[in-house]
């Protein structure tokens, strides 16, 4: 009989904490998941729904709908695959935490999306730092039977294996693009600004704070600004950054990136709340509660 999987979070030391990263591929154990992991997937689920409709983009819903996920229980990573692979080619694989950068590159590349096994516990409804599989299977599977989307996560991975090549500048650029559109990204639709950023769609004071406050600027996409732009892993976004639609994402991915990390290393980085007179600003930020440091 194989070992349960293990579960994989940061340690804390007395210097902060520490990523622990895995990086083998794992059965989900689901008859190992409790009443109480099941009653974390219902409640976050429910609570998400209901706060995304009418902020969320409706290719996203549509699209959760079309995989079957419901409250009930944890979805079967196998049942889902089974509609993921016929709409996109893509699949779910089972991880115990972060992988290495490569790795996740690697898997996504190949159509693989991996997924944490384990749920956040009850106290962690609010925010966990890690991926768990509710960020990973509710915020980011969906995108994925989108094809212009699943085509860009699959074009990102590509990028990603060149761009550990070339270094670790070249890294960090891709990491911006990543989180200002696959993680924080706003898109938008014929009656708005909309969400379809898993780390947004998975959180519940983020789906509201990224569309209804005043305090962030809310920027047209372009990628080179996106690659040189700093953000934030501690708060809520400084600056979010609208797309037009998917094919956009998978139209900025088709150059090849070499020469344009080139040109973004001898033009520097940006704060993450700042506003350049170049920008398409559908709202400049009031800038209210941001803290004073700690952009990456």
């Amino acid at each position: 009989m194989n070992a349960k999987p293990a579960r994989l979070e940061n340690i804390v030391t007395d210097k902060g904490k520490v990523p622990v990263y895995a990086t083998g591929v794992v059965d989900q154990p689901w008859d190992d998941y409790s009443d109480v992991d099941h009653g974390v997937w219902k409640a976050l689920y429910q609570r998400q729904r209901e706060i995304l409709v009418g902020r969320a983009s409706d290719e996203f819903l549509q699209a959760q709908d079309m995989m079957g996920m419901s409250p009930d229980r944890i979805p079967r990573f196998a049942e889902l695959n089974a509609v993921l692979e016929a709409a996109t080619g893509w699949t779910i694989v089972g991880v115990e935490g972060l992988l290495p950068e490569l790795d996740f590159f690697e898997h996504l590349a190949n159509r693989r999306f991996p997924v944490s096994w384990w749920i956040r516990r009850p106290d962690q409804l609010d925010y966990i730092e890690e991926p768990d599989l509710f960020h990973d299977l509710f915020g980011h599977v969906p995108l994925l039977m989108i094809p212009a989307f699943a085509d860009y996560m699959q074009a990102y991975g590509r990028g990603g294996v060149k761009a550990h090549g070339i270094g670790a500048d070249a890294l960090a650029n891709l990491t911006r693009l990543y989180w200002y559109t696959v993680e924080f990204g706003l898109i938008r639709q014929h009656d708005g600004l909309r969400i379809y950023g898993s780390g947004i769609v998975s959180s519940k004071g983020e789906s509201i704070h990224c569309l209804e406050s005043a305090a962030p600027n809310r920027i047209g996409f372009d990628l080179q600004r996106i690659m040189r732009t700093r953000y934030r892993i501690d708060s809520y976004q400084k600056t979010y950054f609208v797309i037009d639609s998917f094919e956009q994402l998978m139209d900025a991915t088709r150059p090849d990136f070499t020469p344009i990390y080139a040109r973004v290393a001898t033009q520097g980085a940006i704060p993450a709340g700042d506003v350049l007179d170049s920008d398409h600003v559908f709202q400049r930020g009031s800038g209210e509660g941001w803290p004073t440091d700690g952009d990456v």
